[in-house]
Order: C-alpha cells, then structure tokens, then sequence
C-alpha cells in the first residue's frame, strides 16, 4: 500500500518576489480565460431563438447571468 505524505510543500518559486509576480500573470490569464468563455457563452444563447432559449428554460434576460456564472 503506498502512503501519501502530505505535510511538506514543495512549490517551487512560491515565495518571495518571483513567486508574486507568476502569481500576477496567472491571475491575468485565468481573468483573460474567464472573460473569453462569458463571451463565447454570452453570443451561443444570443444566437437562439426565443423557442430554442425556452425548451432549455432560459429567457433572454437570463443570458448574462447564465454567461458570467452567477446562477
């Protein structure tokens, strides 16, 4: 049987300043991802119809909430 020891953390470039600043672009690129799939997801339901947008259960003024994830 094989033991897992998940005490100690070896991450490394976590500390200090380089850590912070891969810690910077990583938020920039993961707001960069989130943006582009609210968008992708915000023109696929526009691109429905009212009929299509009610056999899912959704109305138009639910597509933004829907694209950004507040549901």
């Amino acid at each position: 049987m094989a033991a897992l020891d998940t005490t100690r953390f070896a991450t490394t470039g976590s500390f200090g300043l380089v850590g912070r600043i891969g810690a910077f672009f990583a938020s920039v690129v993961n707001a960069a991802v989130e943006w582009n799939d609210a968008r992708v997801t915000r023109n696929a339901l526009t691109g429905l119809s009212d009929r299509e947008l009610e056999d899912i259960g959704l109305c138009r003024g639910d597509i933004d909430v829907i694209a950004e994830g507040r549901q």
